[in-house]
């Protein structure tokens, strides 16, 4: 099943809830917790300008009472508007270091 947002909004899958423990050993269930407000970009809207900046497979992080949930195939996600996106996270890709020498030797 495919969801297309209308307009400016996205899909996003957010991020789980896990148990954790606080420092003193007590264990937290996810109902003591903060909601997540970061998520995957499943779908972009119709907007083209927002296309250019929020791809899917980005991460993002939004507003702490945005968007209306869905739950489809099992499966949690929020439709949020942009205003509600504050910003994209983007992981930097590893750069491959050559020495000199491999340089010269490739004739670079």
């Amino acid at each position: 099943m495919q969801i297309k947002p209308f307009e400016d909004r996205v899909l996003i899958e957010p991020e789980e809830v896990t148990e954790s423990k606080s420092k003193s050993g007590i264990i937290l269930p996810d109902t003591a917790k903060e909601k997540p407000r970061r998520g995957k970009v499943v779908e972009v809207g119709t907007d083209e300008e927002l296309a250019e900046k929020i791809k899917v497979g980005d991460t993002v992080v939004y507003a702490k009472f945005s968007g209306d949930e869905i739950e489809v195939e099992d499966r949690r996600y929020l439709i949020i508007s942009r205003n509600d996106i504050l910003a994209v996270i983007r992981y930097p890709c590893a750069k491959i270091q050559t020495s000199p020498k491999a340089a010269v030797q490739a004739g670079g």
